[in-house]
């Protein structure tokens, strides 16, 4: 948890992550390697890992996205949680921007899952908000933890790759502060008493299982 400074440090987050899409723009107008160029000379496993990478991460933005969806579309008008699910949100939205311009400069095509991403994100988010607050702020805390620790896998796997390429230490960079922003919602979440929430262990077990499920299969498809 982190106390009084969470607020600051939303704040300086969603500023962070549109810098970043700033970056991506920037770089992009004026053809800098780092934004514009992918490494060519690294091992078919090293290509599958980075391929897998920036799939299963677009797809998760794009979940997230609908996740918020539909808890905006029960919560929205709710005058205590509405603004905190747009906070996080539009935070989600700066997201996807990035990684769609990821997945285009490292020529990585996207899932076959789109579209299950986008149902099932917006039925996981209005199914639990449905349920109650508490209850959707325990989605969030549930899909956060796994995100989380994915990225955490994630920024070992870029180790791997060559640094000497200028999209490398970026990628590394985005994932670092994505992960950051993640769990940033994981402990608003938790701020909001997403613990307090009906059957909040199994509710927690079966979206991180879902998640877990979802993260494999994007990977591969």
């Amino acid at each position: 948890m982190r106390g009084n400074s969470g607020s600051r440090r939303r704040h300086s987050e969603v500023e962070v992550a549109g810098e970043m899409k700033e970056r991506f723009e920037a770089g992009s107008r004026r053809h800098h390697p780092s934004v514009s160029t992918s490494p060519q000379h690294i091992t078919a496993t090293q290509r599958n890992a980075l391929d897998a990478a920036l799939r299963v991460d677009q797809a998760g933005e794009v979940a997230a996205n609908w996740i918020y969806m539909g808890q905006m579309a029960v919560l929205g008008r709710d005058p205590r949680t509405g603004p905190l699910i747009q906070e996080m949100w539009d935070q989600e939205k700066k997201h996807l921007a990035v990684m769609d311009k990821l997945q285009v400069q490292h020529r990585v095509r996207p899932t076959i899952l789109s579209e299950v991403a986008k149902l099932a994100g917006f039925g996981l988010g209005a199914g639990t908000a449905l349920m109650s607050r508490e209850a959707a702020m325990a989605c969030t805390e549930a899909v956060e933890t796994v995100i989380g620790e994915h990225y955490d896998d994630q920024l070992k796997e870029m180790e791997l790759l060559p640094s000497e390429h200028p999209s490398v230490p970026l990628l590394r960079e985005v994932i670092h502060e994505f992960r950051n922003d993640e769990l940033e919602h994981l402990d608003i979440a938790v701020e909001n008493h997403s613990q307090r929430a009906p059957a909040h262990a199994l509710l927690s077990s079966v979206v991180g299982l879902g998640c877990k499920v979802a993260i494999e299969m994007c990977k591969r498809v």
